[in-house]
């Protein structure tokens, strides 16, 4: 079975997030694979070892996302892709589905893709479902559990998922190939071996560039934020006192009253 694992590199969860002109900036906090990301590599990696599949890390980002990647390739993943083109920048999720997409059919004989439920930057959780629909194929969301029926000649080969929801748990099927959304109840992302690491160091990871996919740049993005900082609040801080308590209640209402709080 061949598994598409697909993950993004994000700021580190402990940078400090402000606006500069009118736009989310990270500062200059370290780049990381998407936290959610590893629950999908992961799920993927489960089910390689099911099924002895094979899992490809793919991802749309920069050029420095090439560490988040070689992280999945230390997890286990066989090998990796990179799309990166400058035409990506400010990407939304609908793009980004489409260029997934586009990289999948191109990857060819795909049996799963296996997402994170959401990224940590955006959080928006839309790409898994909108990758699922370009593809035409089944989207199965917030799964803490994925087992593959392996069909017959008279049967396709199947998935079942159980997914982890608000009510409870829900068990749902669907036909591979399909698009997959993990949560973390998938199970404890394992860490890198070391000879994992050692072999990400030397890996080539493949770079496909927007004219490698036969695709154009996405359209621009309608709508963006604008965000602002919050105002600066002065506040100051006043001590009541008095010889009694009655006396520092007294004040205290007299202050209260003058002040019109209430």
């Amino acid at each position: 079975m061949k598994i598409i694992a697909c993950i993004k590199q994000v700021p580190d969860s402990e940078a400090k997030v402000k606006a500069e002109n009118g736009q989310v900036s990270w500062g200059d906090a370290p780049l990381v694979i998407n936290p959610f990301d590893e629950y999908a590599m992961e799920g993927a990696l489960q089910q390689k070892e099911a099924s002895s599949g094979t899992v490809t890390a793919l991802c749309v980002g920069p050029e420095t996302a090439k560490e988040a990647l070689k992280h999945a390739l230390a997890m286990g993943a066989d090998d990796a892709i990179l799309v990166s083109d400058a035409a990506l920048a400010n990407l939304d999720t609908q793009g980004a589905a489409r260029v997934l997409a586009a990289a999948i059919n191109k990857i060819g004989g795909v049996d799963m893709v296996v997402f994170g439920r959401q990224t940590l930057d955006n959080g928006a959780g839309l790409t898994p479902a909108q990758t699922a629909r370009v593809l035409g194929w089944p989207m199965l969301g917030l799964a803490g559990q994925i087992k593959v029926d392996a069909g017959s000649a008279s049967s396709p080969k199947g998935v079942q998922v159980e997914r982890v929801i608000e009510e409870g748990r829900q068990t749902v099927k669907a036909k591979l190939p399909a698009v997959i959304s993990v949560v973390q109840s998938i199970g404890e992302p394992r860490y890198p071996s070391f000879m994992g690491i050692r072999k990400a160091a030397k890996a080539e990871i493949a770079v496909w560039s927007l004219s490698d996919l036969g695709i154009p740049a996405p359209a621009a993005i309608i709508t963006r934020n604008e965000l602002m900082n919050p105002p600066a609040r002065d506040t100051t801080v006043e001590i009541i006192t008095g010889d009694s308590p009655e006396q520092i209640a007294e004040k205290l209402a007299d202050k209260i009253l003058a002040e019109k709080v209430i």
